[in-house]
């Protein structure tokens, strides 16, 4: 299973880099304690982004982006967003992609689960993970099914603070 640091905190960090490159639909596949995550940028609206994505696809033969997230890369990115995590007293966005994955995280840690795959889409998340038994279990649920788990995380922590 995840280390003792856990999936939610490897997802969040993960997702804090992936939001910040404007990332949102993607599919992430872990591999040993790094994870692969392969997706595209949000398209920007102005003519002058639309160009530059134009001469991106010539020169590069498609927009799909790979980036490697190893332990040691989620460890300065979690130390990175902690400044941001440390405003008190502030509701956190649920919709917002750290958020959004640190709750996806927290779900597998609850399940004890191992997770193989993840493929995150605009309204819904395609999980394939191994069980405690050794089997995969493949489940696709839409974001908005873990918003009350996100609910009861951020009350536990408000609690603990």
């Amino acid at each position: 299973m995840a280390d003792s640091s856990s999936y939610d905190r490897h997802l969040r960090s993960i997702g804090q880099s992936l939001e910040a490159q404007r990332i949102q639909v993607f599919d992430l596949t872990r591999q040993g304690e790094n994870y692969i995550a392969r997706g595209e940028p949000e398209k920007e609206t102005s003519l002058l982004a639309t160009l530059r994505n134009w001469q991106k696809r010539l020169r590069s033969q498609g927009m799909t982006t790979s980036l490697q997230f190893t332990a040691r890369d989620i460890d300065e990115l979690d130390q990175q967003g902690s400044s941001n995590r440390s405003k008190a007293n502030r509701v956190p966005d649920f919709h917002g992609l750290a958020n959004t994955l640190r709750t996806v995280g927290a779900y597998l840690d609850e399940k004890n689960a191992d997770l193989i795959e993840l493929h995150k889409k605009q309204l819904s998340v395609t999980i394939l993970s191994r069980n405690t038994a050794g089997y995969p279990e493949m489940e696709e649920r839409s974001l908005g099914s873990f918003y009350e788990l996100f609910v009861k995380l951020h009350a536990l922590r408000h609690r603990r603070q």
